[in-house]
């Protein structure tokens, strides 16, 4: 079997389990407690804490440990917005991640928020002119993620921060899909979100960065643990184990991508030459720095996405038709349908997203089982 759906998970890395470990066995205690056994739990979770401030470029004081990136998104969101007196008005992308979507329309549908909803290219792009033109003098808080998980686009994040700032407002930018992929470092954003469990990290455990001079209301209400910000006593070792797998992440990052970028291209150049009414979706990987590095999507019209992904399990190639979060849905993807995609042609998508570790050899069989698999009427 080839697993190409890392953007939907990843295996657990061999380094991130066995340094988690030790919390899960002789290091047990809860970090809250005074005695040796609670300290000795609190000092790993502080090391882990400061592994991650490194890799991030901000203070240890910024991090609050989360159950993953969902609740991470919720507590930037809803943490900031609600605390910050200065307006009610949001600004989103309608292709953000559900994560961003529904905590968005929670605001406006319980707390009277307003939402705008900035212009996206039809590859996904966001420019500085259209944020521009979806802020108000009273906007509390733009969220735009790095990178799209269904079309692998990247934001230019920097440059939007700088423009939502220059009206005051905060911003929080969705980097589960970029964390090991892309430089977090020095976007200018108020707020960032990430997911373990994308990074090689187990399930349960993400990361909100949000700045410590910031008031935030907690979701979660009890210890004050995370300095106040999100009670509960904290998961230690899946702490360590999302440390582990950050500094991994990063010390490849390069490298990965340099290797990976050149094998995705030719994929994408044998399917989008396959068979007529072949759509690349998402940013065009030959710009540099559009794309993520590992990423391939595309729609083909007359044929059914659902059925060419079962054709392909049959040939040992495992792949998605988009976010995971959606999986089973009838509906069609709504960040397709953002960009002009119709309908119909948004329920053929298929997504590719590699793992580090792909060969060229792999990757061209898997090539080969998708050519055959579309070459059917």
């Amino acid at each position: 079997m080839l697993y190409l759906d890392t953007a939907a998970t990843t295996p657990v890395r061999r380094e991130a389990l066995e340094a988690a470990w030790p919390y899960l066995t002789g290091t047990f205690g809860n970090p809250s407690s005074h005695h040796a056994v609670g300290e000795a739990a609190a000092a790993g979770l502080e090391d882990a804490r400061r592994r991650v401030a490194a890799v991030l470029g901000v203070r240890r004081s910024d991090l609050v440990f989360t159950a993953g990136g969902t609740e991470a998104a919720n507590l930037a969101i809803k943490g900031l917005a609600l605390a910050t007196p200065r307006g009610k008005h949001l600004v989103t992308a309608a292709t953000e991640h559900e994560a961003v979507l529904e905590t968005v329309d929670f605001l406006r549908r319980v707390h009277g928020f307003e939402v705008s909803h900035v212009g996206v290219a039809a590859d996904g792009t966001i420019t500085a002119e259209a944020l521009r033109a979806a802020l108000r003098k009273d906007t509390t808080l733009v969220s735009l993620a790095l990178a799209n998980n269904e079309i692998g686009t990247i934001t230019d994040v920097r440059a939007l921060a700088e423009v939502a700032h220059e009206v005051g407002a905060l911003v929080h930018t969705d980097a589960v899909q970029a964390a090991g992929w892309l430089d977090l470092r020095g976007l200018g954003v108020d707020a960032l979100t990430l997911s373990g469990h994308k990074l090689g990290a187990p399930k349960g455990i993400g990361l909100a960065m949000i700045r410590g001079r910031l008031p935030v209301e907690p979701l979660v209400h009890g210890g004050g643990q995370e300095n106040g910000r999100r009670s509960g006593t904290e998961n230690v070792a899946f702490a360590v184990a999302l440390a582990t797998a950050l500094e991994l992440a990063e010390t490849e990052r390069e490298q990965k991508a340099a290797r990976l970028a050149p094998l995705r291209d030719h994929f994408l150049e044998r399917v989008l030459t396959a068979r007529e009414g072949v759509l690349r979706t998402g940013a065009d990987p030959r710009h540099a720095g559009a794309r993520l590095p590992g990423h391939a999507s595309f729609c083909v019209s007359g044929r059914s996405g659902e059925s060419i992904l079962l054709d392909l399990a049959e040939r040992g190639v495992i792949a998605s038709s988009g976010s995971a979060c959606a999986a089973g849905s009838d509906e069609p993807s709504h960040v397709l349908t953002a960009l002009g995609i119709p309908r119909e042609v948004a329920q053929t998508a298929v997504r590719i997203t590699l793992p580090a570790d792909v060969t060229a050899a792999q990757l061209a069989a898997a090539t080969s089982a998708l050519e055959e698999v579309l070459a059917r009427p």
